[in-house]
């Protein structure tokens, strides 16, 4: 068969970039190694991750929360098949969905694992060995990322569990430790502890959600610590050993010092992710990578290699569906001769906790950094009447603005819904929008969006309800 685009990989940025590909006519096809389409994210990663944690959040909430609202409920049981059933659910809709897709574009599949034979032949091998081969003008490589293991730490996805694994799990550990205070971790170890597990996160730096707001970081933790969950930061982790009855996590001080020792029915490593290449092909056809593994691309996902591009986890930038999303929408539309391109200021950032954190932008370690002089606005949920109404209270909202010219440069936001409310700012950040312009757009009363306006006009010194 002979193809204008073989798309390798069918996460959010393959089949995506796929669907693209073949509404502006391109004939396309994709290779997938999984039976389902839909790569991490839809199997194992965003749409399960997100299922428990909606669920695990309905049980703490008529578990402990009904009663302040004068609903009595009785005694509220955990049945746990069930709640994976339900997850389980979310992710063949899912997956399904995506089937749909690609057969209503015409665009062709192919299950198996898609080597790069040379310029223009992709090879899928199929499980029971055999294969066949796809003659295309174009390849993009969106194979997503695996997780990344902790040396002398072997995952076997029962005690010792990556993401994967952890949301598998047929029972509720009593003890659950959490190596890495990143997104992943705080999500999943937020399940579990809602359903009635001791977490314990420990993280090797000194700060909670790395590479976010600082700020947002020590009010965030101060959060999470009032939910009972427990952190060792600024602490490494120096073995991990499996018995009959669990696990025993040894750990130190970052810099050195006295170990510790801390049982654990199931340990959970979220350390990050690194690009999953393995069995591509690269090496043969020449395509370069850097240090980390990635795959070294120009500003059109174009590779070193003729024709063949490459977008999503397996190049620089944030590991994040909607990134990889945008980038197979731009190659597709570069391939048809159009003018695709991401603005990679404005990536929003969100963690699905309760409560949610999320930001795009600048974060003022950041601005400060750079060197750029900014204004900070800052509204507390606090003073919002949604908030006091709902008991939703925690966090706030931040709005940084260029000093002279009051461009809106980075937002965070600590709070209920954080993940919908920063969908404002960053039209408002795509469109260039000054902190004056939010100020000045009439939001609705009550909503917890009026904590973005506040903010906005904060970053003048005349919010209202502060």
């Amino acid at each position: 068969m002979s193809y204008d685009l073989v798309v390798i990989g069918t996460g959010p940025g393959g089949y995506v970039c796929a669907i693209r590909a073949a509404q502006l006519g391109l004939k396309t096809a994709v290779v997938e190694k999984r039976a389902t389409h839909g790569g991490t994210c839809l199997n194992v990663g965003c749409i399960p991750s997100k299922a428990l944690l909606h669920a695990s959040e309905a049980f703490e909430e008529a578990n402990k929360h009904f009663g302040e609202l004068g609903i009595e409920v009785g005694t509220v049981k955990l049945d746990l098949k069930k709640m994976q059933a339900f997850k389980q659910g979310g992710v063949d809709g899912n997956t399904k969905g995506v089937e749909f897709l690609l057969k209503k574009n015409k665009v062709d599949t192919y299950h198996g694992r898609g080597r790069i034979a040379g310029a223009g032949r992709v090879e899928v091998i199929a499980e029971d060995g055999g294969n066949q081969m796809l003659e295309t003008k174009n390849i993009v490589i969106a194979t997503g990322s695996d997780v990344t293991r902790l040396p002398g730490v072997t995952i076997d996805e029962k005690t010792v569990v990556s993401s994967t694994g952890a949301l598998e799990l047929d029972r509720v550990p009593k003890k659950l430790v959490v190596i890495g205070a990143g997104v992943i971790g705080l999500e999943l170890g937020s399940v579990w502890r809602r359903l009635g597990a001791e977490v314990t996160v420990v993280e090797y730096l000194d700060r909670v959600l790395p590479g976010m707001d600082g700020e947002v970081g020590k009010q965030f933790q101060r959060i999470l610590a009032k939910q009972c969950m427990v952190f060792k930061l600024s602490t490494k982790v120096t073995g991990v050993e499996t018995g009959k009855k669990g696990a025993t996590v040894t750990v130190e001080p970052a810099q050195g010092g006295e170990p510790e020792k801390l049982d654990a029915d199931v340990v959970l490593v979220a350390i990050g992710r690194v690009p999953f290449t393995e069995g591509l092909g690269l090496e043969t056809v020449g395509v370069a990578t850097d240090d980390k593994g990635r795959i070294e691309t120009d500003s059109h996902y174009a590779t070193n290699v003729t024709g063949i591009y490459a977008i999503g986890d397996v190049i620089a930038g944030p590991m994040l569906a909607h990134k990889a999303e945008d980038e197979g929408v731009a190659v597709a539309e570069i391939l048809a001769g159009q003018s695709g391109h991401v603005n990679y200021g404005v990536i929003p950032n969100v963690v699905y906790t309760f409560p949610e954190v999320a930001s795009v932008g600048k974060s003022e370690e950041e601005l400060k950094k750079d060197g750029i002089a900014y204004k900070a606005g800052k509204f507390p949920f606090t003073a919002n009447g949604r908030a006091k109404a709902n008991g939703t209270t925690d966090g706030f909202v931040k709005i940084l603005a260029d000093e002279k010219t009051d461009r809106v440069l980075g937002v965070h936001i600590v709070g209920a819904d954080a993940g919908n409310l920063i969908a404002e700012v960053a039209v408002a950040m795509e469109f260039a929008a000054s902190a004056e312009d939010i100020a000045r757009t009439c939001h609705a009363h009550p909503t917890l969006t009026e904590a973005v306006k506040e903010a906005a006009l904060a970053v003048d010194k005349r919010a209202i309800h502060v």
